[in-house]
């Protein structure tokens, strides 16, 4: 897929998700989305959802805050600040998913998502969030991973 496909695929699949659940879900298509890309909606509780599609292992997230003199804690902290309270990022990876098949769906909120960005890499933190690096790089002395707390179910969404 194109790397535009992959954002389309990720927020169709994600919306099929919530409509699973029991959301409304309302789709905002178009150039200028304010910090996020769906709305769920069940009784009376409303979900902001940021979807991030990937298809090579991670989400870049906090990356183009790493700059000379900035370190990855405080380029997370940086991207950390930037996030709406209300958000929720559902990341969807269609990396080593053959066609038919279901991609892997993690959710999660910006806090929890900053703290555990800071723990990859041995400490020094990272930019990206890596679903399972050592998969994805073998010879890696790293072995982070997104927490398997976060994957995508009805308990997970609902204690979010």
């Amino acid at each position: 897929m194109t790397p535009r496909q992959c954002e389309i695929a990720a927020e169709s699949y994600t919306a099929c998700l919530l409509a699973q659940c029991g959301y409304d879900v309302l789709v905002q298509y178009g150039a200028n989305q304010p910090h996020y890309d769906l709305v769920g909606v069940k009784n009376n509780r409303t979900l902001f959802v940021s979807v991030k599609g990937s298809q090579d292992g991670g989400w870049m997230l906090a990356v183009r805050y790493v700059k000379p003199g900035v370190n990855y804690h405080e380029a997370i902290d940086k991207w950390l600040a930037n996030q709406r309270e209300d958000i929720m990022y559902v990341f969807v990876q269609f990396h080593d998913v053959q066609l038919g098949d279901a991609p892997r769906v993690y959710i999660a909120r910006p806090p929890e998502i900053a703290e555990h960005m800071k723990t990859q890499c041995a400490g020094r933190g990272h930019g990206s969030l890596q679903e399972d690096f050592r998969r994805n790089h073998p010879r890696s002395k790293y072995d982070h991973k997104v927490p398997d707390s976060w994957r995508f179910g009805a308990d997970r969404l609902n204690k979010i």
